[in-house]
């Protein structure tokens, strides 16, 4: 059978918990009180672009085939969304370059309106 409860320490001194860690003190340098963002530079996100979107029942998504056509809720020429990890971040145009996709951003949302939309 075991003990559920650790036995004493002969000294009496029983060490504190680790404090759990704060994600958001780490952000904030703690002489400056500015925003240290060395902690997350590295951390990899997924930017797609949206060229717009709609709403099908599953009985039609199933009837698609090869040449099948889907009308979406944006016109031609209008700006595409860029998204990070889901979140809106800027609007952009289809360019090409070497022969391969790129957007060229012709609206980016604020920073400050990029973290009140994270909340």
């Amino acid at each position: 059978m075991s003990d559920t409860n650790p036995p004493a320490p002969e000294n009496g001194f029983t060490p504190a918990a680790p404090k759990a860690v704060d994600a958001q003190s780490q952000l904030m340098d703690e002489v400056s009180g500015e925003v240290n963002l060395d902690v997350i530079l590295d951390v990899p996100v997924t930017i797609s672009m949206e060229v717009g979107q709609t709403k099908i029942s599953i009985r039609n998504l199933l009837q698609l085939n090869q040449g099948s056509v889907v009308e979406l809720d944006r016109t031609a020429g209008e700006p595409l969304d860029v998204r990070v990890n889901g979140t809106l971040v800027a609007h952009g145009e289809v360019v090409v370059i070497n022969e391969k996709f790129g957007i060229r951003l012709t609206d980016v949302v604020s920073p400050a309106e990029r973290v009140k939309k994270l909340r």
